[in-house]
């Protein structure tokens, strides 16, 4: 089957946003890599925009959640627009609690932890980073 791998765009506080996000899950970077590692006389670089991350990937499972800064020149991200959510498939009611209150620390909870009317554990909030999330147990039948 096939994994999904979120990728989602910052204005300038990426790394930030992924030291948080690894302070939650765990995980390990498995790559990241600077605008100044790619500039040249093709890809000229503000001095401002050289320590900006071009990508960073965190592995979460078997999963890997990406993200990088947008330069400059190419405008702002707007944070408060609905880009999308990431959802999360917790292995139990413990996970998800945790993941959502790690998670949600500092942002804004749309739907606090509780039992759906479609029989999963859920929640929705939009972290201190701008991006909306959505965590869910299900428990097996």
């Amino acid at each position: 089957m096939a994994l999904i791998n979120p990728h989602i765009n910052f204005n300038g506080n990426a790394e930030e946003a992924f030291h948080f996000y690894r302070s939650v899950f765990g995980g390990e970077f498995t790559k990241i890599i600077r605008f100044k590692e790619i500039a040249g006389a093709e890809h000229p670089l503000a001095e401002s925009e050289a320590n900006k991350l071009m990508h960073i990937a965190l592995s979460i499972g078997p999963n890997v959640l990406i993200g990088n800064d947008v330069p400059q020149f190419m405008g702002k991200v707007n944070e408060n627009e609905n880009r999308s959510k990431i959802s999360v498939s917790a292995e139990s009611r413990e996970e998800a609690d945790r993941l959502f209150s790690g998670l949600s620390e500092g942002g804004a909870i749309e739907v606090p932890m509780t039992d759906s009317p479609w029989g999963s554990y859920f929640g929705m909030f939009r972290d201190k980073y701008g991006i909306e999330w959505i965590i869910d147990f299900t428990s097996p039948q």
